[in-house]
This record gives C-alpha cells, sequence and structure tokens, in this order.
C-alpha cells in the first residue's frame, strides 16, 4: 500500500495513506450515527505484556471510549480472550457511556453485553480438553524448554515463549509439534506475537466482525488490531468496502509483527496511539 505513515501526538485527526482509508473517515465523521468502532484488545487496547494475566487496558482507554461511544452507533471489542476475561481486564463493567459495548470474545464465540452484564456463549470444542490433557508430554517432548507458558481459555489453549531464553526459537520449535497436537483433535493453531493459540476451527475475527456489521445495521467501520489474528477482521473490513460499506484499517504498530501495517490505512503507535486516535476522533465529532 506504499509507504505508512504512524500517528503522531500531534492535535487532530491524522491523514489515511489510502484513498478508501480518506473516503472511510470521511464516512465516519459525516455518519457517526452509522458508525461501528470494532478493537482488538492485547496489543491494540493494552499493552502486550509477558505474563498474559497482567495485561490491563491502557490507562486512557476507558475514558476515551466512553467519550467516544455515545457519539457514534457502536463500539465492540473483539478478542481471542475470554469475554469475562476483556472485560475484567479492560475495566469495562458499569462504566457510564459505556452503557452499549459489546465484547466479542473468544473470536466471536462468547459474547458479553454490557447492558446484561453476562456472557453467552455455546458449548466448548471437545478438542480444547484432550488438547489440555495431551500438552504437557507434547512440550515435554519438545525440549521442555524453561519460561514456556501455557494459558487455559477456556474455549482455547495458548502456549507463549515470550519468557523463553530464545522466545523466537522456542515459537519455532513448537510450531509443528502444536499444530500436529491440534490436528489431531480437530483444532487449528493461531500463531501471534510469541504466541501459538489451539482453538476450534470455524470462528475468527473476521467471521465476528462481519456478523456484528450485520446485526448493527453499521454503515461505517473502524477496526483496529496489531496481530495476525486480527488479519481476518482487516480481510473483512476489505469485503466490506466492496460491498459499499466504508472501512478504515488501523493497525497497532509493532517491530514483532509487520503484515497488518503493510495493509492498513492508518499505522498507530500501540495502544497510546489507538488512545490518541479513538481521542482526536471523538473531539472531531464534538
Amino acid at each position: 500500500m506504499g509507504t505508512q505513515e504512524t500517528y503522531s501526538a500531534e492535535p487532530g485527526l491524522p491523514t489515511p495513506v489510502t484513498a478508501a482509508g480518506q473516503d472511510a473517515l470521511r464516512a465516519i465523521l459525516e455518519r457517526p450515527g452509522t458508525t461501528l468502532v470494532a478493537l482488538d484488545f492485547d496489543g491494540t487496547l493494552a499493552p502486550i505484556v509477558e505474563n498474559p494475566d497482567e495485561a490491563r487496558a491502557h490507562p486512557d482507554a476507558v475514558p476515551v471510549l466512553a467519550g467516544l461511544a455515545p457519539k457514534i452507533a457502536s463500539v465492540a471489542v473483539i478478542t481471542g480472550r475470554p469475554a469475562a476475561v476483556a472485560v475484567r481486564n479492560g475495566g469495562f463493567a458499569g462504566v457510564p457511556g459505556l452503557e452499549h459495548l459489546t465484547v466479542l470474545g473468544h473470536y466471536g464465540a462468547e459474547r458479553w453485553d454490557a447492558r446484561t452484564g453476562t456472557v453467552s456463549a455455546p458449548a466448548p470444542h471437545p478438542g480444547v480438553a484432550a488438547v489440555q490433557a495431551e500438552l504437557p508430554g507434547v512440550l515435554a517432548a519438545a525440549g521442555g524448554t524453561p519460561g514456556i507458558g501455557v494459558e487455559d481459555k477456556g474455549r482455547a489453549v495458548a502456549v507463549h515463549t515470550r519468557r523463553a531464553e530464545d522466545p523466537q526459537a522456542a515459537f519455532e520449535a513448537l510450531r509443528q509439534p502444536l499444530a500436529d497436537l491440534a490436528t489431531r483433535h480437530g483444532l487449528i493453531v493461531e500463531p501471534g506475537r510469541m504466541v501459538l493459540e489451539l482453538r476450534p476451527p470455524g470462528v475468527d475475527k473476521g467471521v465476528a466482525l462481519t456478523e456484528y456489521v450485520r446485526e448493527t445495521g453499521a454503515g461505517a467501520v473502524l477496526f483496529a488490531g496489531d496481530d495476525l489474528g486480527d488479519l481476518p477482521a482487516f480481510a473483512a473490513v476489505e469485503k466490506l468496502r466492496s460491498d459499499g460499506v466504508p472501512g478504515l484499517l488501523v493497525a497497532s504498530g509493532s517491530a514483532e509483527v509487520t503484515q497488518l501495517a503493510e495493509r492498513a490505512d492508518l499505522v498507530v503507535d500501540g495502544p497510546a496511539g489507538v488512545v490518541r486516535l479513538l481521542r482526536a476522533l471523538a473531539d472531531q465529532l464534538g
């Protein structure tokens, strides 16, 4: 898409580097009452940390979202985390201004609505429990690298290598054993930023975003993400554009993952940059 520009702390909204992004931003400003702002959580609203249990939303994220949400049609957080965990770590519950926030957890398999404060979800895939039972043996057979962390996500299992002595080498060494384990139990492996997630097929952020756009009737979309798991949502926005729904693609910049920046209309400097962008948008909408 050409050279990307990083959003700076200067006041005012940045100019997207693509014509499609410029059209989308114009549509958002002209028709905020039909606009959906959809956001990933880790790496987009929350800084990446070594221990995923310690991830928390950027301190300004919730106030900024609470100021923006009443000015647009809808705000949704679309995450691979369980919905309840994202709500807890984000501090989204009971916030004035976020009464209509929706959190789509496990790539859309779970849903939390601020209005009811409840999570709705189908039964878990049986392969997840089978993988959990076999995973210790698989990790031991692969060398039992110190620092490997296993996160039980309820409907998925994530293996983190960030705290290993050589995170990238551990990541690469585990790719095939975990792919074989996932295949045996009808799951897939979703690679991310020093994490390999084993989860059921057929759900991703693109499906979740498309279905939510259809449900809400959104006439314009902004989606922001940072990792490989957000690429399906990018593809969904590109498909929406071809169907006549303007879409703005925002990459929460990272040196670890460049694929999103290459496809984005706008690159911002991590969660702090996402917050600045959303604040500028809220200010512009008055």
